[in-house]
């Protein structure tokens, strides 16, 4: 078992479509950030005993298939994704046991975690899947590379702001993709749940109705702010919605490089680690999805 770099950029690989898809995109960030590159790849454990049997001989040969199997298709994601980038810093793993956690694990200590999505599978395929799994428990970020805008160069990164401290790491991400990008950033904040949301010690519910409009500007100009004086010169483009944050950012993902949520919305239960939106753009969305775990 080959364990990743220190802050690497980590890709699963299952040998799909997205998934070629998303060792691609992988391999160009890493590239651009001067970072290594990790292929990983799970396959059940293989029989390690002495075959005392002929049907012990048949699961002994049939896991070695399987093990050579993954073999060919570690080394098929390699060479994509040196053709690619050929000048990439690249290690592979196979790694036998659940995916899910071999992924969370390898999380940890990564710069972030790439994944892509088999594209005939609908949206409730997708629910307990390694993809939601990962993107759900993982330590840091993860990105979903996803949509007819998987490999989109141009367009801006635009993040969804909730306005609670939770949503904090996803905008600091935010701001350094579109600095890094060399794009505009876009800040998408929507009134989803005004029971719950405060401006200066006050419940929404207290104020006038014709405040309203205010305080959510002032809101999210207040969790923009720190973060644009550390990057003075991207341009940051601010929308304040009524409602309805997920399908105002779908339809920005028609033309963005990259959305980033954060892991939980402000309205969440503590222990539902992605909230509604996130999970519905994670399946949804037509670009790439970075989901940004606090911490």
């Amino acid at each position: 078992m080959n364990e990743p770099p220190p802050s690497a950029i980590v890709a699963g690989t299952d040998g799909s479509a997205g998934s070629v898809t998303a060792v691609r995109w992988a391999a160009h960030l890493a590239a651009r950030r001067g970072r290594p590159l990790h292929l990983v790849h799970c396959t059940d454990p293989i029989a390690d005993r002495t075959p005392r049997s002929a049907y012990d001989a048949f699961i002994y040969a049939t896991m070695q298939d399987i093990h050579l199997a993954a073999e060919r298709l570690l080394a098929t994601a390699r060479e994509d994704a040196l053709a690619a980038e050929p000048g990439l810093t690249l290690t592979t793993e196979l790694a036998t046991g659940n995916p899910a956690r071999t992924l969370i694990a390898a999380s940890a200590h990564a710069h972030l975690v790439v994944l892509g999505v088999r594209d005939a599978a609908g949206a409730f395929a997708h629910l307990g899947s390694t993809l939601l799994a990962v993107t759900a428990h993982a330590h840091g970020a993860v990105v979903i590379v996803r949509g007819p805008g998987a490999e989109r160069r141009e367009g801006p990164v635009v993040v969804g702001v909730d306005g609670s401290g939770v949503g904090e790491p996803a905008i600091g991400a935010a701001f350094a993709e579109a600095d890094q990008r060399g794009t505009e950033l876009v800040a998408v904040h929507a009134w989803s749940d005004l029971s719950r949301g405060q401006f200066a010690g006050s419940d929404y519910l207290e104020l006038p109705i014709d405040d309203l409009a205010v305080a959510e500007e002032a809101l999210l100009a207040e969790r923009l702010a720190g973060w644009s004086e550390r990057y003075p010169d991207l341009p940051v483009r601010r929308e304040v919605e009524v409602f309805g944050p997920r399908e105002r950012l779908a339809q920005w993902s028609q033309r963005a490089q990259l959305l980033v949520v954060g892991s939980r919305g402000r309205g969440g239960f503590r222990g539902l680690l992605l909230g509604s939106t996130s999970n519905w753009l994670v399946q949804h969305a037509d670009c790439p999805v970075m989901v940004v775990h606090p911490g």
